[in-house]
């Protein structure tokens, strides 16, 4: 009678085995298929799998997965499931075959993801090793049938690599849908075959997968969760803020109670201090919870950062908005992460890299400190981080004028860094063309009802905005709640995206300027509304394509080169290498062509939402991947931009300030970009400045809030 399991209790058994801690040195192996076998073994099968990817298995690859193979057989098969067996033995079993299944997995997925042209493996030659270690995987799924009646332990790796895309957003995003699509191809009498190959289609046929392949563009995650995944279709890039910090601990329950473990264990004994009094020390607690909540994205992105000498493989950091306005609170707290950073990363890359003569930099950050552009402050921020090796995210940046300073701040202090013999680390110049577009919408809405309001006078305005608010789903008692705020206030209120949301068009709207009278009849507000709608659709793209060619147009990247050399006495090389380090970073996007108008095969990372992913590929179903190439040097329509030039705050951030002219004439980049661009004092000031900094800094207190009653909690019982 063969043993019953069931897939609960195989769940709770792996659960409770708490993996080993990594040490240094590391523990004795003798090869890299024992060194895999034994980091899988002790918790990481992960890990295990990543080390394989290494440009010096190339050409023995099939030796390194058949000695793996062996290895794990012969551990699998002498120690076989029966009935009668002590629970503790069972339990062992369990985890054993458990993270041997997940490793071997791992490894299938790297050898079909683009890690595979990281690591310089041919295709030939990995899927030679990929149907070696699929046979293997069904040799021991019929294994379990036989012993148990059901592959129930392979099932349970299975879910679990499933449910780590389902979680993504909470399941409104394209991995999510990928893994609803494997499940709906998984065979029970063929489990491990029906998953691996389903899967697998899946990842080659994605159009990131195609892209990156065909060197049409690189891209990034906007969100904390589900990167190794993203990793396997090309993705190269994380970046998250405190809002997006504190949602990876709300989607993931896991990880929160994993972080009240390591405080308990780790942080109590290092700083006893935050838990005498935490309210002290609240923004180290906060920086310590948001470093650990992203850790798991460092480990992920370890193998492009180190493969690509620095290049790729980056983790946005969002300093504390607080301090985002000094240079020198800034930069202590960029350092102070970095440093502590940088202590994992020591030990997790001496398991990485293990056994390889090839010198990789262990321990060095793969981490990109977001300085928010809302400041003058940021331009002399940039230059020293990136003085100091330490990669940059230019963010809260909506504009030429900031998109070209603050990356000029960065060059600078790349330059220094070159000439110390320090290897800079990528830097983003984030353009954030989604949040503009929201503001503008915002202004314009907010501008054309109160027009008509005036013209409707003030009795009939009061029943306009009472109507309105009720279409729009305001309760009774928030609105109730307004009434005494004055007429623009509540304007704006019911104008702003959170109530109107993103589409003037919205029945509602309409509806209100009708009724004013100011406008003419519904076909007229709609004639007049449709094409203000599509214009400002554009209005990020419009200003990134201006960085865009600023920057590294082919016409001007040779001008910058030049400038650089003799700015900062470097070679032509080395200038080269300062320029090939800064990537434009479309970002906040709201539909697909966000992502389809932005991309290049250079100087370009666009980086995704998990439900604008998911939007995208279903966008580009059915056509052909390659007419988007390049397409952020492609000139866009004329009549939106006509249409956007007579909008105050798109004037300040499509034009140069006298700043950016100033220095473009001085690089010798000839043309007519403007002089209204917002100036660095205004950059405060700036509509979506202040709009995104009031929410990071709100988001940033509130995660703040929560882990300092953690740690109050858990001195409490101390």
């Amino acid at each position: 009678m063969p043993l019953s399991l069931s897939l609960d209790y195989v769940r709770s058994v792996v659960k409770e085995a708490k993996p080993s801690r990594l040490t240094l040195p590391v523990p004795p192996r003798v090869d890299h298929a024992d060194h895999i076998v034994k980091t899988a073994l002790e918790g990481y099968p992960k890990l295990a799998a990543d080390h394989i990817v290494h440009p010096e298995i190339a050409g023995r690859l099939l030796d390194v997965v058949g000695a793996i193979v062996r290895r794990a057989n012969i551990m699998i098969l002498e120690r076989p499931l029966s009935e009668g067996l002590p629970e503790r033995d069972v339990k062992e079993i369990i985890v054993l075959r458990y993270r041997i299944y997940d490793m071997v997995l791992e490894v299938i997925w790297n050898l079909t993801g683009m890690e595979r042209k990281w690591a310089g493996f041919s295709r030939e030659e990995a899927e030679k090793a990929i149907r070696a270690l699929l046979n293997a995987l069904k040799e021991w799924e019929s294994l379990e049938r036989r012993e148990i009646g059901s592959p129930v332990i392979l099932k349970a790796v299975i879910s679990d690599q499933l449910r780590s895309m389902k979680i993504v957003n909470k399941g409104n995003s394209m991995l999510a849908w990928m893994a609803s699509e494997v499940e709906k191809e998984l065979d029970e009498n063929n489990l491990a075959e029906s998953y691996v190959n389903s899967l697998r289609k899946l990842i080659t046929s994605n159009f990131y997968y195609q892209s990156y392949e065909k060197g049409m563009c690189k891209f990034g995650n906007d969100y904390a969760l589900g990167l190794r995944w993203l990793r396997h279709l090309g993705y190269v890039q994380v970046s998250t803020n405190p809002a997006l910090a504190a949602k990876a601990y709300d989607d993931d329950p896991e990880l929160w109670e994993k972080f009240k473990d390591y405080a308990r264990e780790v942080l109590a004994k290092e700083h006893p201090e935050w838990f005498k009094d935490p309210d002290k020390y609240a923004d180290d607690i906060a920086m310590e919870a948001t470093r650990f909540g992203l850790l798991d994205n460092f480990y992920v992105f370890r193998v492009p950062f180190g493969l690509s000498k620095f290049h790729d493989g980056l983790v946005s950091y969002q300093l504390n908005p607080l301090i985002a306005g000094s240079v020198e609170e800034s930069v202590k707290a960029a350092r102070e992460f970095a440093r502590r950073l940088e202590r994992d990363l020591m030990v997790y890359d001496s398991y990485l890299w293990w056994g390889y003569s090839t010198p990789v930099e262990r321990g060095r950050p793969n981490v990109v400190i977001k300085v928010a552009a809302a400041y003058p402050a940021s331009i002399e921020i940039a230059e020293k981080l990136n003085e100091m090796g330490i990669g940059q995210n230019i963010t809260v940046s909506y504009t030429v004028s900031q998109e070209v300073l603050v990356a000029y701040g960065a060059m600078k202090g790349m330059a220094k860094a070159i000439r110390k013999g320090i290897l800079p680390t990528q830097t983003y110049d984030t353009n954030m063309g989604g949040r503009l577009e929201d503001h503008l919408r915002e202004v314009k809405a907010a501008e054309l009802l109160l027009k008509g309001l005036e013209k409707a006078g003030s009795e009939k305005a009061e029943k306009i905005l009472d109507k309105l608010a009720k279409d729009l789903g305001v309760s009774s008692d928030v609105w109730e709640g307004m009434k005494s705020k004055p007429l623009k206030e509540r304007v704006e209120f019911l104008t702003s995206k959170k109530v109107l949301g993103r589409n003037l068009l919205r029945d509602a709207f309409v509806n209100a300027l009708v009724e004013t009278g100011a406008y003419g009849d519904r076909d007229s507000v709609i004639k007049m509304l449709t094409p203000l709608e599509n214009a400002i659709k554009l209005s990020g793209t419009y200003v990134a394509h201006r960085v865009y060619e600023i920057l590294f147009s082919p016409w001007n990247r040779v001008k910058w080169v030049e400038h650089l050399a003799k700015e900062f006495n470097l070679t032509i090389e080395e200038a080269e290498t300062v320029l090939d380090r800064i990537d434009l970073l479309p970002a906040s996007k709201r539909k697909p062509i966000d992502t389809l108008l932005t991309l290049s095969g250079r100087n370009m990372t666009n980086t995704e939402f998990p439900n604008h992913q998911l939007a995208v590929i279903r966008e580009v179903e059915g056509k052909r991947i390659d007419d988007y190439r390049e397409s952020i040097v492609k000139r866009l329509d004329e009549e939106p931009l006509r249409i956007l030039m007579q909008i105050e705050d798109f004037v300040k951030a499509y034009e140069a300030s006298p700043e950016v002219n100033e220095l473009l004439k001085k690089v010798g980049i000839v043309g007519d970009y403007g002089s209204r661009g917002v100036r660095p004092e205004e950059w405060p000031n700036y509509g979506p400045c202040v709009k995104t900094m009031k929410e990071f800094t709100n988001a940033y207190l509130k995660f703040r809030e929560k882990v300092v009653k953690a740690i109050k909690e858990i001195a409490s019982k101390q």
